[in-house]
């Protein structure tokens, strides 16, 4: 008994020294984290943080390439440039010209999306690798490519999707020539190219519902549709939510498409806003190209915040 009690004393004794030693193990592994982030943090700093604040001042200011040699010389205008581009005629075409593009082409896109990734999980059965790969090349390939590519299909005399459509005695237009069909020609390119994402992750969300659900829905005499509707569509939600905001963001910024294809026109009738900022600058007016580059930043904010609203699971 003396010897237990003896031990148990020594026990009781030891047991502070390991508490004592655990904080300044804990102040060795957060220091030793701060050195290994430092230098992530600095740089994050110096190429992220700092530039973004210098372009929102820079917003605020009649900078111009000439006031490169001397940044110090520049006039703070405050709201100007903002009350400017409200005004700015051109810059409200740019406007309307991507929301056409995003109203018409993020369901166009989803819809093709979901349809491609509801027939490679359940009806296509043989070659369904290939299938996947061939849906989602589109994405992964140069933008350039695809808009020399589509220039050719699209072109009015010679152009596959006019000769197809001669077939039936359809006299085709002149896709990128004529304003009121050549936002459509980029809208139909953009669907084309970009609908392979948001198929991989619909099929990803699709594989993720449990089966047995549309088996007690199939025995309580649920057609194909019903279950889609009632079952798939309820649970592909968070799924959707992520999609379409990835593809509203990615539209409402979208660039290449007319720069490559038509470079603004015909009559400026697929400029966009990216475009038109690009221009800006392009035309020595930094600081009035930064107030748009904010005004496009706030626009996506307020979209996406919307989007969330609407899409978001209740309760």
């Amino acid at each position: 008994m003396t010897t237990a009690t003896s031990d148990a004393t020594t026990v009781r004794q030891e047991d502070p020294a390991p508490r004592r030693s655990r904080p300044r193990t804990g102040l060795r592994e957060g220091r030793a984290a701060w050195v290994l982030a430092l230098p992530f943090c600095v740089l994050f700093l110096v190429f992220t943080v700092w530039p973004v604040a210098q372009s929102l001042f820079m917003s605020f200011t009649d900078t111009r390439a000439a006031d490169l040699r001397s940044p110090f010389s520049v006039d703070i205008v405050a709201l100007d440039n903002y009350t400017r581009a409200l005004g700015d005629e051109k810059f409200l075409q740019a406007v309307r010209n991507t929301a056409y593009f995003v109203v018409v082409g993020v369901p166009l896109t989803l819809l093709l999306a979901l349809a491609a990734a509801v027939a490679l999980d359940r009806g296509i059965t043989r070659f369904r690798a290939f299938f996947r790969l061939g849906f989602y090349t589109p994405v992964i390939t140069s933008i350039v490519a695809v808009a020399v590519v589509w220039q050719f299909l699209l072109q009015r005399e010679f152009g596959l999707i006019n000769t197809v459509l001669g077939w039936v005695g359809i006299t085709g237009p002149n896709w990128l020539g004529d304003p009121n069909w050549a936002m459509p020609a980029l809208i139909l390119m953009a669907a084309w190219r970009n609908f392979g994402t948001g198929m991989i992750i619909f099929l990803a969300g699709l594989q993720a519902v449990p089966w047995n659900l549309h088996e007690a829905a199939a025995i309580d005499g649920a057609n194909a549709w019903q279950r889609f509707r009632y079952i798939t569509l309820p649970l592909l939600k968070p799924t959707m939510l992520f999609v379409s905001v990835t593809t509203m963001i990615g539209y409402l910024q979208f660039f290449e498409e007319p720069f490559v294809m038509t470079n603004g026109g015909p009559l400026d009738s697929t400029i966009s806003m990216s475009l038109y900022t690009y221009r800006q600058f392009g035309f020595g007016n930094y600081g009035y190209a930064a107030s748009l580059s904010y005004i496009i930043f706030v626009v996506v904010a307020l979209v996406t915040a919307l989007q969330f609203r609407a899409l978001r699971e209740k309760g």
